[in-house]
């Protein structure tokens, strides 16, 4: 798609592709922010990913998912009941989890906050800070252990099952996401349960009419974490950010493919 720049005013900006300042990697800065996202994009393409932080070379932005978003933020605010009251999601308790509440911590509004908060740790011996902005952390009251629960919507008209839904190749990274964000509870000192959670919106279509109603079935995916991955895979970022050498094309990345062809045409 083509991407043009705006602001918030809808008028047109000139862009010439680069970052500045905080948002490209130098050893030299006393501390450089680096999103749950960007863990993401090293893990996807690593040549795209020291374009970005190291080079500041900008890739198009995405549009925002403006639907995904509201169903996030009403969630935000029906668990949040739940909390308040000290109470279990009637759709936890309906799916065998009534042993599960929102976990009412002081700082939860904190570590939704991507933008200006979420949860943060150090890496040792570098000036890396890891954040991410989670939906929402419950409690397993039978071992008092903080549960890492993501929401999610969707629009399928298959079943949704536990095994398909965590099987599925586009989920794997959900996984990954939910396994970072249990990574940074540990080491903000939580003792984070074995299993984290999806919660699942699945926008139904086998309706004849829309009249101003979208509904949704709401499935209860629990994941069993793996957080063995994660530190093999922040040393290897790590070496990336402060190599001088560009890392090789990801041969299934389309960045990399735009850009290899852009190149052939700029040689000519």
């Amino acid at each position: 798609m083509i991407s043009l720049k705006r602001n918030k005013y809808g008028e047109f900006m000139n862009v010439n592709g680069l970052r500045k300042g905080k948002w490209v990697y130098s050893p030299d800065h006393p501390e450089f922010k680096l999103s749950r996202s960007k863990f993401d994009d090293f893990m996807s393409c690593k040549r795209c990913f020291y374009l970005d932080r190291v080079l500041g070379i900008k890739s198009p932005g995405l549009p925002s998912w403006a639907l995904n978003s509201a169903v996030d933020e009403l969630l935000k605010h029906e668990f949040d009941f739940y909390r308040s009251k000290d109470e279990t999601h009637p759709v936890l308790d309906k799916n065998g989890y009534g042993y599960i509440k929102p976990f009412n911590h002081g700082k939860i509004d904190q570590y939704r906050d991507a933008l200006h908060g979420g949860l943060q740790y150090k890496l040792p011996n570098s000036n890396i800070l890891l954040t991410g902005g989670i939906d929402d952390l419950w409690i397993n009251t039978k071992n008092n252990k903080v549960v890492i629960a993501d929401y999610k919507a969707q629009a399928k008209e298959k079943e949704v099952t536990i095994d398909a839904y965590l099987s599925d190749v586009f989920h794997q990274g959900y996984k990954k996401q939910l396994e970072f964000y249990a990574y940074l509870l540990e080491k903000n000192s939580f003792s984070v349960d074995d299993t984290g959670f999806f919660y699942v919106a699945n926008g139904r279509t086998n309706y004849n009419m829309f009249e101003g109603s979208l509904n949704f079935d709401i499935h209860i995916i629990p994941y069993q974490l793996n957080l063995e991955w994660i530190e093999l895979a922040l040393d290897e970022m790590v070496k990336c950010l402060n190599s001088k050498i560009i890392p090789e094309p990801t041969p299934h990345c389309e960045n990399c493919a735009f850009n290899s062809e852009v190149l052939k045409l700029a040689e000519h």
